[in-house]
């Protein structure tokens, strides 16, 4: 195979990182998060700076009150050199919360600065930090859902597509 082809395919590999901890982070799946970074890679967000293990932790404390998240994944620029990969992802990541005083939407955008080891032929994360770029937060006003109540909500492990979809898991499929 050229070495063209394989960084193409190393770059796949490695976008589908994000879009599965993206996955994990919204459906709460720790076993997912889990799964995409080594077991020694390090995690850089500031309020939490540990292994995949205490971020995980961290991030599902964080995110299970939450009404609901949707972490979407943007432009995605990924330097390979053999066996690491040094990348920069965008994202924007929308929160509802709710609280005593009501809900608010809160949406922050940002970068992940990541180091990517391929080990073993897989390739995982071995560092992730999150730089937050700009935030915003805002009183929740859901009159989408008064106008068309009878529409199909998502949910988190409950959601009818992550059921069918879960056959995507790498854990399903043996790797």
């Amino acid at each position: 195979m050229s070495d063209r082809v394989e960084e193409y395919m190393a770059r796949q590999d490695i976008y589908q990182l994000s879009c599965r901890y993206s996955r994990g982070l919204d459906r709460l799946d720790k076993e997912l998060l889990l799964s995409v970074f080594h077991a020694d890679a390090w995690c850089e967000y500031g309020f939490c700076n540990g292994s995949p293990v205490e971020f995980v932790e961290f991030a599902i404390g964080a995110l299970k009150d939450h009404d609901a998240n949707q972490h979407l994944v943007g432009n995605t620029l990924i330097d390979v050199d053999g066996d690491q990969a040094f990348g920069e992802v965008y994202f924007q990541a929308y929160h509802k919360v709710t609280d005593e005083n009501g809900s608010n939407d809160i949406i922050i955008a940002g970068r992940y600065l990541d180091r990517y080891e391929c080990r073993d032929g897989q390739w995982k994360f071995s560092y992730r930090s999150e730089r937050v770029d700009w935030a915003r937060t805002t009183e929740s006003k859901d009159i989408y859902f008064d106008m068309a109540p009878d529409c199909l909500c998502g949910g988190r492990q409950d959601d009818a597509v992550y059921q069918t979809e879960n056959r995507f898991h790498p854990s399903l499929r043996g790797q």
